[in-house]
């Protein structure tokens, strides 16, 4: 696993912004809605293989159009928005266990990977974003001749 730099300002500056949006909820929200709407983070998994690494989101019921990744400084940013049905009354609902509105997360990607030709899909409510590695250069072995 390729080592990457840690720069706390990153996290305090992620810390931040999530603490800026709870207060905007807060101050925002309608005195007895009880949906639940807030930070939220879909679950990933990462894994690697030779060629590169992988991310794989859960993002049931979640439109492409309401899904942004993009790559900002070295960090893979994955942001989005989980919509309510707005057929359905809020009044009508009896229980409502699933997160809405907007979400956001963020991966420092390691120097190896190759920004250039990186590829999402989203299949069956599973995005997977795959990281292909650079090509590295081996070191050539230069032969020393005796005369």
């Amino acid at each position: 696993m390729a080592i990457v730099r840690y720069n706390p300002f990153r996290d305090l500056r992620a810390m931040q912004e999530q603490m800026n949006h709870l207060l905007d909820m807060a101050w925002s929200r309608d005195s007895g809605e009880d949906l639940r709407e807030g930070v939220w983070h879909p679950p990933v998994d990462i894994f690697e293989t030779a060629d590169a690494v992988i991310i794989k989101a859960e993002l049931p019921g979640i439109e492409q159009k309401d899904i942004e990744v993009k790559i900002e400084d070295g960090t893979l940013v994955l942001r989005g928005e989980r919509k309510h049905d707005e057929d359905i009354k809020k009044e009508n609902y009896h229980r409502v266990e699933r997160y809405y509105g907007p979400f956001q997360r963020t991966f420092s990607l390691p120097s190896a990977i190759n920004q250039e030709k990186v590829k999402a899909t989203c299949d069956k409510g599973v995005l997977t974003i795959v990281l292909p590695r650079r090509d590295e250069k081996k070191p050539k072995q230069i032969n020393v001749e005796v005369e």
